[in-house]
């Protein structure tokens, strides 16, 4: 099927983006990566009447380094982090760039578009909420920096105003003796995960000083299991401490039943998920090199 007819806008800088978003009305969308809204546009599940293209703005697409934080451009692609420096030695972030969907998504995708979709079975809102990341804001009026706890409200809602468009993701570095990974379970590569679990840890020696966990398609939102963090902090990392920790993640899943299974099912996998995300994280704080990759049916 075809989408329905559209005016197509290129915008030359963000600033221009947002002024046309508030000229032209509630019937406008932004075009970056295009991997979500243009499937649901030939499925006339999305209908605009306006696309403003925001590819060809420059400086749009970047990673940087500054003040203990990772910089990324709104456009910055989910291969170019999934293959910078970065991403080396921010492993739980190449878990994420890694695994999402094929090669050819992954070069259209950015983190930010991501973002702003507020998919509830979308990878980067799990991974970054175990971080102290901040989204930051552009408008014609004003900018702003919105903490990602704050930023996504329900299912594909986020706080974005109509003519609000995301100019920056910030993610403070983690500091030393910490380690995350992301882990996700799909029927085959390029689908979205049944459920998925990133979890980040810091270690001293083998007591557990601080922990995050998410949990990705198992409610309309990211769920943060913050009972099952809890019972990992100040903690040995032991099956006693992690079958605690598992129980709680059951405990704080809200998922429906679907194609993907049951909702039993979606509790079992992301507990499942979570152990082994657990244990790959103890490594990596430790200093070990781990490679993981997404489990598939």
């Amino acid at each position: 099927m075809y989408p329905r007819p559209f005016h197509y806008h290129r915008a030359n800088s963000l600033p221009e983006a947002a002024t046309m978003l508030s000229q032209l009305g509630d019937e406008a969308k932004l075009l970056a990566g295009g991997q979500s809204l243009i499937p649901l546009m030939k499925l006339r599940f999305a209908n605009p009447r306006h696309l403003v293209d925001l590819n060809f703005i420059p400086g749009t697409s970047y990673i940087q380094e500054q003040d203990g934080a990772v910089q990324f451009g709104a456009l910055t692609r989910h291969s170019e982090i999934e293959n910078s420096s970065v991403a080396s030695r921010f492993p739980i972030l190449h878990d994420c760039a890694a695994g999402i969907a094929d090669v050819q998504i992954r070069n259209r995708g950015t983190i930010g578009g991501s973002l702003a979709e507020a998919d509830p079975s979308g990878d980067w809102a799990t991974v970054l909420l175990t971080q102290k990341t901040e989204i930051r804001c552009l408008s014609p009026r004003s900018e702003r920096t919105v903490p990602l706890t704050e930023f996504i409200t329900d299912a594909y809602t986020t706080v974005l105003e109509h003519d609000e468009l995301v100019r920056e993701i910030s993610v403070q570095k983690p500091g030393i003796g910490s380690g995350g990974a992301y882990l996700a379970f799909k029927r085959s590569a390029p689908v979205y995960p049944t459920a998925s679990a990133a979890v980040q840890l810091t270690m001293e020696g083998d007591l557990c000083k601080d922990a995050h966990i998410v949990l990705g398609c198992v409610g309309l939102v990211p769920v943060r299991a913050t009972a099952a963090a809890d019972a990992l902090r100040q903690q040995r990392i032991d099956d006693k401490s992690i079958a605690t920790a598992m129980d709680a993640v059951r405990e704080a899943t809200d998922p429906q039943s679907d194609m993907r299974g049951s909702a039993e099912y979606k509790r079992t996998l992301a507990a499942a998920l979570v152990k082994r995300a657990i244990e790959v994280a103890v490594r990596r704080a430790r200093g070990e090199h781990v490679e993981v990759s997404h489990i598939h049916a």
